[in-house]
């Protein structure tokens, strides 16, 4: 098979050369444009003529000429992959218009205060110490060191099989990102495990709060301790060649993470070294103030007691702290609190001591306990879309809230501080770019079946796959970006989406934007819809509106 190329290219001026390429020669010429990008100047309504030509040993039949419409190079290059994202902008899922929010919300842990790495270490030891001291595991774990880049939020965890992975929104594990212990499973072997297929069916994975009877998904960023402590136990039971039974791993692992927070550490520690715990205390105070001076009414819902909250705040925002909230409610254990009317509220004194008076009202400067959503929505008339809450968990934070009571809701993702860095990277750009260019190709010119073609097609199948890899492991060698598997979202990022009508990496974000700002989403196209130019606006790599004038309170 021939074709007869006519493209206008760039070599030091415009021109017109006509090409006579073999099959196998048009596919390598077509790669070679595109990789040259931006090389190719143009390649519209322009056409091809193959013409079927016969051995001459063999009878020729008349000559077959048809047109086949020629590919146009421009349109297998997807835009220029966007490298001046901005970390403190606000990204809506939802239309939110601000002027319409008269009431914000708050939760405390990794909303209003954001720990450091050095948090999750202290989690780590202790809960292994736990294992080792109060349910007698070998002592050889405690050679294994925290491993701060290893586990990321939103991963499953198969509790039968001992398995951490990713999933994607249709559940289908990403293949490449499922780990026993520290080593990777070879995906021939995850196919045998889960039947011959990799998705994993709704029924093990439906449990509303992220965890099915066999399958366990990890929300809160205070889970990364708990999901590196199953891996590292893990190994170290696979690598000494000892008999265990991975659930009951899991359950010990469970409770050993939860005695850190059960018997106060975690509280302990941070309370004893603010400095070294906290980050970002000065802009938590910048929102609040901000937000009071403009009218608006602020309350916070905490699972975290008062003495530590108390703590913090002071630390953060000063001893008048308590000024800026209308309502200040702790230990509220979510999500019951969003979904059952069970615990009535408790008041304590300013000692943090309970009283027994009976709650009617819920008071300016008084601090309450426990408690329920529709005691408080009662008490409160507080409603609707005129409510904004803030949280970093997508099901203990959010859902209830959004699918039950219509309000607002904001979701703090702090990853997308790293995650923003790695996509203004050249090498993510470049790797995308032609990612996606490869994926064009493969799907355009499928239809071509020769030995040579395939020979070609087989050939852009591995380059995909390690163009894959390499984006992944820009993010995390184990597992990639929270929010992709590959082209499809994650669990996470699905989750995300449905939960939260915009979501930023910190409360902070808020200070770039003017409290009657309105957030429009970007209009995906879906599958079957044509693609507008103005689709392809990024939202974060436009200035965030107000980050010059809010500079000095940042």
């Amino acid at each position: 098979m021939c074709v007869c190329v006519c493209v206008c290219v760039w070599r030091g001026g415009w021109g017109w050369g006509e090409f006579a390429l073999s099959n196998h020669q048009y596919f390598r010429f077509l790669t070679h444009l595109i990789s040259c990008n931006p090389v190719v100047a143009c390649l519209t309504n322009l056409s091809a003529s193959l013409q079927v030509q016969q051995s001459s040993e063999i009878r020729r039949p008349s000559v077959s000429l048809f047109w086949l419409p020629l590919l146009s190079v421009l349109d297998l290059i997807p835009p220029g992959v966007c490298n001046l994202l901005n970390s403190s902008t606000i990204y809506s899922n939802n239309e939110v218009s601000l002027a319409e929010v008269d009431i914000y919300g708050f939760d405390y842990d990794y909303t209003l205060a954001l720990y450091s790495n050095a948090l999750n270490t202290m989690i780590y030891n202790t809960a292994r110490d736990f294992l080792i001291e109060n349910f007698k595991y070998p002592e050889g774990i405690r050679k294994y060191d925290y491993i701060p880049n290893f586990a990321a939020r939103g991963l499953h965890y198969d509790i039968q099989k001992g398995l951490l992975m990713k999933i994607d929104a249709f559940h289908y594990i990403q293949l490449g990102t499922v780990y026993r212990g520290l080593n990777p499973v070879p995906d021939e072997e995850v196919l045998r495990l889960y039947g011959g297929t990799h998705h994993v069916p709704l029924h093990q994975v439906s449990g509303f709060y992220g965890k099915g009877p066999k399958v366990k998904q990890f929300m809160d960023i205070f889970s990364i301790p708990e999901m590196t402590l199953l891996a590292l136990a893990n190994d170290f039971f696979i690598s000494n060649d000892i008999e265990y039974d991975p659930e009951h791993l899991y359950k010990d692992v469970s409770e050993a993470i939860g005695m850190v927070h059960i018997k106060g550490y975690m509280y302990k520690w941070v309370m004893q070294d603010l400095e070294k715990y906290i980050i970002g205390g000065e802009e938590t105070y910048a929102v609040l103030h901000r937000l009071v001076s403009h009218g608006k009414k602020l309350f916070l819902i905490t699972n975290s007691p008062f003495s530590f909250v108390d703590k913090g705040m002071r630390y953060m925002v000063g001893k008048d702290w308590r000024d800026f909230f209308d309502v200040v409610i702790v230990q509220a254990d979510k999500p019951h609190f969003f979904n059952d009317c069970v615990k009535p509220f408790r008041r304590l004194d300013g000692n943090g001591d309970l009283q027994w008076d009976k709650i009617n009202s819920l008071e300016k400067g008084q601090i309450y306990k426990q408690g329920n959503l529709y005691d408080f929505l009662r008490l409160t008339g507080w409603r609707g879309s005129r409510v904004l809450y803030f949280g970093d968990h997508l099901y203990s934070d959010l859902a209830d809230l959004m699918l039950r009571h219509g309000w607002r809701t904001g979701a703090i993702v702090p990853e997308l501080d790293l995650e923003t860095r790695v996509v203004n990277t050249e090498q993510y750009a470049q790797s995308l770019t032609w990612l996606q260019a490869l994926t064009g190709l493969l799907e355009r010119m499928q239809m071509h079946r020769d030995s040579q073609s395939m020979e070609v097609l087989q050939e852009w199948l591995k380059e995909r796959e390690e163009l894959r890899l390499r984006t992944k492991n820009l993010f995390n060698p184990q597992f990639g970006s929270i929010f992709r598997t590959c082209h499809n979202p994650t669990y996470f990022s699905r989750r995300l989406c449905r939960f939260s009508d915009v979501y930023m990496a910190s409360i902070s974000c808020l200070l770039n934007y003017d409290l009657s700002y309105t957030f429009y989403p970007r209009r995906t196209p879906l599958q079957h819809e044509a693609p507008l130019w103005m689709d392809q606006l990024c939202t974060g790599c436009m200035k965030t509106p107000f980050l010059e004038e809010m500079a000095h309170i940042r």
